[in-house]
């Protein structure tokens, strides 16, 4: 049994994603980011940088007692080598989806984060800063948009690395981006939300109670998400 400390943010949809592709058996704990959860001392002590997903593997391989790991990038190699699927053994084709998923954690996710932070979340308009991460998601766009020519997942064969990106990258409307600018990446997203579990792991955010857009989201809650309080 896989407990998971979630929330229905991209960084959250990454593991709910690979869990329905597994099959492995899991509970959801909720963790709303809106009200700090993750801030509780009992979340601190599973992720101490406050920030979900987190999991608890309470049957892990080496059979030493329950084992819990924060940050969705290692969360997702972790689970990836516990079941043997989604992260290649040899070398290169594992080095090939081990940097693509590092490119989302430090490129994509952090500059998609901060683009709809200040687009979204922000409690002031600083057009520089809306542009700035416009524009470098557009890049980050264009550098996904040409990995996926001639292949049908990142990096080959499907795996972890799609499970990072798909969540930050089908937001792309939000991100004030052009789809048609990124046709390759237009075809993979198709092709990524078409797959049964990916659908079944956004029904899994759809039952969460409480949980809105950043739209929604009180003056209160946009300073608790960015630190403001």
């Amino acid at each position: 049994m896989i407990d998971l400390h979630y929330w229905p943010t991209p960084n959250g949809h990454k593991i709910t994603i690979f869990l329905e592709e597994a099959g492995l058996e899991y509970r959801i704990i909720p963790v709303n980011i809106g009200t700090g959860d993750q801030f509780k001392p009992e979340f601190l002590a599973i992720a101490p940088n406050n920030r979900m997903p987190a999991i608890v593997d309470h049957a892990p391989a080496d059979s030493g007692g329950k084992l819990s790991v924060f940050e969705s990038g290692a969360i997702l190699e972790y689970l990836a080598d516990k079941v043997g699927q989604f992260l290649p053994q040899a070398p290169r084709p594992r080095t090939e989806v081990l940097q693509w998923l590092h490119w989302q954690m430090g490129g994509l996710g952090p500059m998609a984060g901060q683009n709809h932070h200040f687009n979204h979340y922000a409690p002031e308009t600083i057009p520089y800063a809306q542009q700035r991460y416009i524009k470098e998601t557009g890049r980050l766009y264009g550098v996904l948009d040409r990995q996926l020519n001639g292949r049908d997942y990142v990096a080959g064969e499907y795996s972890i690395a799609d499970m990072a990106i798909f969540p930050w990258a089908k937001h792309w409307e939000g991100q004030g981006q052009d789809i048609g600018q990124f046709p390759n990446m237009a075809i993979w997203l198709e092709r990524m939300g078409a797959r049964p579990a990916v659908q079944r792991a956004y029904e899994v955010a759809d039952s969460i109670a409480d949980a809105k857009p950043a739209t929604e989201l009180t003056l209160e809650q946009k300073k608790r998400l960015s630190n403001l309080d």
